[in-house]
């Protein structure tokens, strides 16, 4: 069987969210002892979990942000204030818990898991889990990122990082990348999917000067010219302007879908491999749950095309899944609401909807 084959018929399997537990979640919120819906998106996004999950008896722990690490060819054009060997030094700092999202992490109660997709020369490291598809992709100002194979094997291995997680009893799950030159492979996923230009999308990634985002949107725009990625089919669009990192996110919101696990989005670059997993699968989209909007320009675009609201808006890009684990705090601030004192323990009878909003 081919890896497209295969994937297709695991696209085929996911099912629509389970709607009695939907209502079950929302009559339990209806009972909290507090005015109808005064957590807003809070209070939604529960309720979509409980949908997605198949239970109102919704579980948040243990959890683990999944950082997909993965270098590009296109940092050859300039595109970026760092080299790629910045990739594998911040691959080590993930695995020794000493990067940004591991301090954010520890007080979230959140493992760090990082993932080698295709790390350039990269020996491996202790903690770092090897999915390598390749050795980094191709430069896509001059070709494809890489081949169709490549780009169904990476979504597979996405779909496969969320099916280990859930045999291992995880309840929620965030997406986070680390790659030198991703937002610029990011930015031409979502120029082909949305069709936007290069200068209405692109921004500094990791603080680029004047000069140097020209060069970005310069090689964005040489890309979508040179590969001329079909928006109607997500896995030509990653294959051809993407990277290991944004297809293997791509498959874990499809895994999440297929496996009742809820994915927090973190950024931008989550955000586009995300809507490649809902064009793929339009019932992906139950499995997606925005923790924040990007900085960059792209970050709201996407958000809106996801039909997807954020808990944080705080001007955030730092990736590494930095974002969906600040979010974590909030869903259990939501949760222990949810399973807390109702009006029949404080003796009043309910709030009942007036209408008139």
């Amino acid at each position: 069987m081919s890896r497209g084959t295969e994937l297709n018929d695991l696209l085929k399997t996911i099912q629509p969210t389970d709607e009695a537990a939907r209502r079950a979640a929302q009559k339990k919120w209806a009972a909290c002892a507090k005015p109808l819906e005064s957590l807003g998106i809070l209070e939604t996004m529960l309720t979509d979990i409980a949908a997605l999950t198949g239970t109102a008896q919704i579980e948040l722990n243990p959890r683990t942000v999944l950082v997909l690490c993965a270098d590009n060819g296109v940092v050859a054009q300039g595109v970026s204030q760092s080299g790629s060997e910045v990739t594998g030094i911040v691959a080590h700092a993930l695995a020794a818990g000493q990067s940004n999202v591991c301090r954010m992490a520890a007080l979230a109660n959140c493992k760090v898991q990082p993932v080698d997709m295709g790390i350039l020369n990269f020996s491996g490291a202790e903690g770092v889990l090897s999915c390598r598809v390749g050795n980094g992709t191709a430069d896509i100002t001059k070709g494809p990122a890489m081949t169709r194979q490549q780009a169904e094997q990476a979504i597979l291995t996405g779909i496969e990082l969320v099916q280990k997680q859930k045999a291992e009893g995880v309840k929620l799950l965030a997406t986070g990348e680390m790659g030198i030159g991703n937002t610029t492979t990011a930015t031409a996923v979502t120029c082909a999917l949305l069709g936007h230009t290069p200068k209405e999308l692109t921004g500094r990634g990791a603080g680029l000067s004047d000069a140097g985002l020209i060069r970005k949107q310069t090689a964005i725009e040489q890309a979508l010219n040179v590969n001329r990625p079909d928006a109607a089919d997500p896995v030509d669009v990653l294959a051809k302007v993407g990277g290991f990192d944004l297809a293997g996110l791509c498959g874990i919101f499809l895994g999440g879908a297929l496996y009742h696990v809820p994915v927090l989005v973190d950024g931008a670059i989550s955000a586009a491999a995300a809507l490649c997993a809902v064009r793929l699968c339009p019932l992906a989209s139950a499995a997606v749950f925005a923790s924040h909007q990007s900085a960059e320009p792209a970050g709201s675009l996407l958000l809106q095309a996801l039909h997807k609201k954020p808990l944080i808006t705080a001007g955030m890009r730092l990736g590494e899944g930095t974002g969906a684990v600040a979010a974590m705090p909030l869903l259990d601030m939501a949760l222990a609401v949810y399973r807390g004192s109702t009006f029949t323990d404080y003796g009043m009878q309910p709030y009942t909807p007036q209408g008139g909003f």
